[in-house]
């Protein structure tokens, strides 16, 4: 039998895991993208794989496999990766109590996590801010790479491994008949399409988008030069207000009152979407970030005052210094407004979208890609 043939659009980290999937059952696999590298939201993130985040079932049970696919292949790419896990920091009561309800919870859900008090805090992680803390929660789930260095890399070890195929500057104009055309000068057929565009989402098939209940999210970010070589953070860290942030923090009960008091103190912040986290890389970069503004229409332009905040906050739970900030940028992603955690749809015969995993893609696309393969084959068997 001759065999299949899969075109995937867009190198991002969501395209790539497709053609992963695609290419392990059997397809033989073509990758095109617009610019000469990817360029997006994947390379514009902490590089944190955050199972943490994800609740309980379909997301967290996605999250854990493609935390062992990044191990295994980030292993075999030879990809700097590190199981750090991540620490959350309590600086209140209510912060505090949120965290020892999340450990009893999470350790009914089998998760491998521990509370740990301010003083075993302090012997284990120096550079985290002892005024005023509690304690924290631990969560040994997490892996870091790096977003960039990762991203890079998968298209070689792809080619390697797979022979996948890969088409640089490339941009798709249109899809007609499982044929994707590029301008006046290409076609290429193929029995499956996957359309995984990321924030574009007006080149191809902006009609089924507009029916959609999805915006656009611009986040804020920064990264230190390498740090002194006996500054390591070892973990993932954040504080209070990323509480507030994932779904799987939404089970503890005492919630609401922290929502409270952040509303009433830290209004600026929660206005701006902004939750603080820090990622240490294997050069000793440290990337902070980030807040959140949501709109089709977002601005281009970057405010040196909700860096300001975001590093005023970091410095509440990290010992840092604001002078090692060496690169500030801002991502997009598409976001769903209605609480979904994907789009997988099928606008033509042959043809899958897949798009807006949200702020969550380094987190869930390799799963959420054997999954979705997996329905496509069932369509198109």
């Amino acid at each position: 039998m001759q065999q299949k043939s899969a075109i995937v659009i867009g190198a991002g980290i969501v395209g790539l895991a497709s053609a992963r999937a695609l290419a392990q059952k059997g397809f033989s696999v073509k990758v095109f993208d617009r610019y000469p590298q990817a360029v997006g939201a994947s390379v514009r993130n902490f590089g944190m794989v955050w199972p943490v985040g994800q609740p309980a079932g379909t997301l967290y049970n996605r999250a854990m496999r493609s935390r062992a696919i990044w191990k295994s292949v980030a292993a075999d790419a030879n990809i700097w990766h590190q199981e750090t896990g991540s620490l959350h920091l309590a600086y209140n009561k209510e912060e505090w109590q949120v965290l020892q309800e999340l450990e009893n919870i999470f350790k009914k859900e089998k998760r491998n996590v521990s509370l740990l008090d301010k003083n075993k805090i302090a012997e284990q992680y120096e550079q985290v801010n002892p005024e005023n803390l509690l304690g924290g929660l631990y969560s040994a789930d997490e892996m870091l790479v790096d977003p960039r260095e990762a991203i890079a890399a998968l298209p070689e070890y792809l080619q390697g491994k797979y022979a996948v195929e890969f088409y640089w500057n490339k941009c798709v104009s249109y899809i007609a008949d499982q044929t994707v055309y590029i301008g006046n000068e290409e076609e290429h057929e193929a029995d499956i399409i996957f359309v995984c565009s990321g924030a574009d989402f007006e080149t191809l098939y902006p009609e089924e988008f507009a029916k959609l209940p999805i915006t656009k999210c611009k986040l804020q970010m920064l990264r230190t030069a390498a740090m002194p070589e006996r500054y390591r953070i070892k973990t993932a860290i954040c504080g209070g207000l990323s509480l507030l942030h994932y779904s799987s923090f939404k089970a503890a009960p005492s919630l609401p009152a922290l929502q409270k008091k952040m509303a009433e103190e830290m209004k600026e912040y929660l206005e701006l979407g902004i939750h603080v986290m820090a990622a240490q890389n294997g050069k000793g970069e440290i990337t902070i970030g980030d807040s959140h503004e949501y709109g089709l229409y977002l601005d281009p332009f970057d405010r040196a005052s909700t860096n300001k905040m975001i590093l005023d906050y970091l410095k509440t739970f990290l010992k840092i210094n604001s002078n090692a900030i060496a690169e500030t940028w801002h991502g997009i992603y598409p976001k769903l407004t209605n609480g979904d955690t994907e789009i997988f749809f099928s606008p033509d015969p042959g043809v899958y979208i897949l798009n807006g995993v949200g702020g969550a893609g380094m987190t869930l696309s390799f799963g959420l890609a054997e999954e979705m393969v997996e329905q496509a084959m069932m369509v198109t068997a």
